[in-house]
């Protein structure tokens, strides 16, 4: 009876253990907003039994990458525009789990004060991955400043634009070297997580800016394997909460978007 006893007991012992460990889920994320996203509903998973671990790029192909290669479960920085041109380059097969929110993508200065003072040939970076090269040649034609050759493609780069009336020249860098270039260039193209990590203000600071309407929603994103396992899942439904929505209007005011 005593050994009926013990082993009962050693047997809960192991269960609690286990369940306080949780199930390990590596996610990959750029430092803001995402990681800091992640950060504030570790605690919420850890009470499912899910052991969030957060690991933080700066760039934007190694977190596909080592989803693809099942080094990581899953990431989270991305649209869907540029996990398509990734996937299409790459031959990779990743896939959306969730939108969680938008980031308006913007065009800042610091020379100019408006977009009217941009002088003919003046230069312009922007970056130079498919989809967000497309994002900031389309934000410049609604802008008025060119025409592209097809308003509509989410891939199109300087040699689709169509006309060019006040001369720019173009300058496409990998996105997270746009904020180190914005004294040496007339008009800066930046993803507004770099912006955010410049100490730039998206809403105040950008002289051009994409409108809540934007379609460039960031994704939870992971591999058909595992995109509905319980722990995805479980963070899918975290990220989308009621808190994680009030931390992104608190925080971020109005730089980020929820989109659910």
């Amino acid at each position: 009876m005593k050994k009926v006893l013990l082993f009962t007991a050693l047997a809960a012992a192991l269960t609690a253990s286990l369940a306080q460990a949780g199930e390990k889920l590596v996610v990959a994320a750029t430092p803001i907003p995402h990681a800091e996203i992640l950060e504030l509903i570790k605690p919420t998973l850890a009470k499912e039994g899910v052991d969030l671990e957060i690991k933080v790029f700066t760039d934007y192909v190694q977190p596909n990458v080592q989803v693809a290669e099942k080094r990581l479960d899953a990431n989270y920085f991305q649209t869907k525009p540029y996990l398509d041109s990734f996937n299409k380059g790459k031959g990779t097969n990743l896939e959306t789990v969730i939108g969680v929110h938008v980031e308006p993508f913007g065009g800042y200065s610091s020379k100019y004060k408006s977009l009217a003072d941009l002088p003919n040939g003046a230069t312009i970076a922007l970056p130079n991955e498919g989809s967000n090269s497309g994002r900031a040649l389309i934000l410049l034609q609604k802008a008025g400043l060119i025409e592209l050759k097809d308003p509509k493609n989410a891939l199109a780069t300087p040699k689709d634009i169509a006309k060019n009336p006040h001369n720019f020249k173009f300058k496409e860098l990998e996105s997270a070297m746009l904020p180190r270039v914005l004294k040496e260039v007339d008009l800066d193209l930046i993803n507004t997580n770099y912006a955010l990590e410049a100490g730039l203000n998206p809403a105040k600071d950008a002289l051009v800016i994409e409108g809540a309407d934007s379609p460039y929603v960031n994704f939870l994103v992971a591999r058909p394997d595992n995109k509905n396992s319980d722990a995805i899942q479980k963070l899918a439904k975290a990220l989308t909460s009621p808190e994680v929505k009030a931390f992104i209007e608190k925080k971020y005011s109005g730089a980020v978007l929820p989109a659910f």
